[in-house]
Parts: structure tokens; C-alpha cells; sequence
């Protein structure tokens, strides 16, 4: 009976050892397949006198964890002296980095520093992301969020909600510049932010720009007077009378950008305000509004 063996059947008495026995087997295992696999790429086992100036050798190792259904383990990934060996005992990278990389997007999303993302990276992954990589990841959302304000918007949009809200952005000084966001419900109730834009400060002439912007991109306008509020059905009149909807999305952005103290760029902001809108939009994507359920039909004969 080899020593494996003996240590099996001793963790059959306990069955909370048993996992830990098997990962700590496999970690072994899978370092050991490591090895060979470097010892064959070089034609010589480690220390023999036949690899002797052969123009490559053994160059140490770097250590990466792994998730098994047993539990991570870590395991000795060899290095070459010439760079030219790569391993195929273990999956690449790619999936490991990308999953990563969506979490680094999230924190970030989420309000979190770059410099915390680093420090949170490299304690949970043991993968080390300096600040500025953080922030260059980060920047991965920049197409999509200038592909967000571009898009060809719904014309219907029964009702639209404007409001604007400060965040800190610097630019020569340091400043709270204005974000003017607009949210709207659609006649089957779903909510939706449409746009938001960055501005020195709120006023008249950059709600016009912002508006005219919607409406090229294919926003209706369904009514000019603001007293058609009666007119429309009682199911939803108390629902489209509060402003907490939006209020509520504004505290979401305020709450999430404090801890960055300051945004380095409009670039950065917009990024920012861009995820915590797509955020929005995916979240509520199949949420009927209060009321709106009960009257859709009659809403949807506005648009005819």
C-alpha cells in the first residue's frame, strides 16, 4: 500500500479531508505533468550533462492559482532562459484575464478606485494590476458608450423626465460640472435612461441641444401642451407625477462617484455615467412601470 493509498483510506473516515487530499493530489500532479512537459521541450532532464551548453535551460518559474471542482491550487508554471516554451497542461489564460477584466469594469461601475481595484486584484486573483492598467481596462467601455449615444432611439417614449445632477471633474481647476440626464417610460411601461450629456452648468440652451439631439435620433413628440397630464389615463397619472425615478437614478451616480473624489477627464465621466446608464437600462429592460400594465393599449394609440 503506497502512501496515497494509506492517506485515502484514512480520509474515508473523515469525508471533510478527502477534498482536500485529492486537490493537494492533483497539485502535484498537475506540477509534475509541468515539469515534463519543459524537460521534453528541451531534450534534457534538470541538471544532466547532455543539455550543457545547448543554447536554452531551466529559468525558474512563476506560480498561478487555479480553480478545480476540489478547490484552487497553485501550481509551478517553468520558464526557459530563451522565452520559447509554452505550456498545454493547463487552459490558457484568456478566459481567467477576461473574467478578470469584466470584474475590474464592474468595481469600477461600482465607484470603487483604481488604486483599491489594484489592491483587490491581487488579494482575491493573486493577478497584479497596476492603477493606470486598471483605468486602461477601464477604458474598454469607451466605444460602447460612445455607441450608446449614437444609437437610433424608440419613438415612443410616453413620457420623458429631465434633470441634472453635479459631479467633481478636472478639468484646469478642479470643478462640479453639471450631467443633464433624461429617462423615459414606453407605452408598455419599461423604463429606460435615453441620454444624458456633460455640461459646465444646467442650463436652457443645453437641454434645447440635448432634446433637439433626441429627436433626430428618432424620439417623438407626442403632445407641445403641458396641461394633456389630465387628459391622460388616472391608472398612471399618480406614477408619471412623481419625479422619484429619476431623482432615484441620480442618487445612484452621486452615491457611486464619491469615492473617486474627482473624475480626471470628461473621457472618464462620461465613461462612468455610461455604464451606470446601460446598467440601468439592462436592469429594468422587462419591468412594466406602475400602472402602465393596465393601460397599454390605450397608450400605444397615441403613437397611431
Amino acid at each position: 500500500m503506497n502512501d496515497f493509498t494509506k492517506d485515502f483510506a484514512q480520509a474515508l473516515f473523515n469525508p471533510d479531508k478527502i477534498n482536500d487530499l485529492l486537490r493537494k493530489e492533483l497539485q502535484q500532479a498537475v506540477n509534475n505533468l509541468l515539469e515534463a512537459e519543459l524537460t521534453a521541450f528541451l531534450g534534457y532532464d534538470p541538471y544532466a550533462r547532455n543539455g550543457w551548453n545547448t543554447g536554452n535551460s531551466r529559468n525558474g518559474a512563476y506560480f498561478r492559482k487555479v480553480d478545480t471542482q476540489f478547490g484552487p491550487i497553485e501550481v509551478q508554471v517553468p520558464r526557459d532562459r530563451n522565452g520559447q516554451f509554452h505550456q498545454h497542461t493547463l487552459p490558457d489564460y484568456k478566459r481567467h484575464s477576461d473574467i478578470l477584466e469584466s470584474m475590474i469594469i464592474k468595481l469600477y461601475s461600482k465607484g470603487v478606485t483604481t488604486r483599491e481595484i489594484a489592491d483587490l486584484s491581487e488579494k482575491m486573483y493573486g493577478s497584479h494590476y497596476s492603477p493606470a492598467q486598471v483605468s486602461n481596462i477601464s477604458k474598454q467601455m469607451f466605444p460602447k458608450v460612445e455607441a450608446y449615444h449614437k444609437r437610433k432611439l424608440s419613438d415612443k417614449f410616453f413620457c420623458v423626465y429631465l434633470d441634472a445632477t453635479y459631479l467633481p471633474l478636472r478639468r484646469e481647476t478642479f470643478e462640479r460640472e453639471a450631467v443633464y440626464i433624461a429617462i423615459g417610460i414606453k407605452p408598455n411601461g419599461h423604463k429606460e435612461v435615453i441620454d444624458y450629456c456633460i455640461a459646465l452648468s444646467e442650463n436652457i440652451e443645453v437641454w434645447t441641444e440635448m432634446l433637439q439631439n433626441m429627436r433626430f435620433r428618432g424620439l417623438m413628440e407626442i403632445e407641445s401642451d403641458l396641461l394633456v397630464f389630465y387628459n391622460y389615463p388616472k391608472q398612471i397619472r399618480a406614477s408619471i407625477y412623481s419625479t422619484s425615478m429619476i431623482k432615484s437614478f441620480n442618487n445612484v451616480i452621486k452615491r457611486k462617484a464619491k469615492p473617486k473624489a474627482e473624475f480626471p477627464t470628461e473621457q472618464s465621466l462620461d465613461a462612468f455615467i455610461g455604464i451606470q446608464a446601460m446598467s440601468y437600462n439592462d436592469r429594468y429592460f422587462n419591468r412594466i412601470h406602475k400602472g402602465f400594465g393596465q393601460v397599454q393599449d390605450t397608450l400605444e394609440s397615441y403613437f397611431e
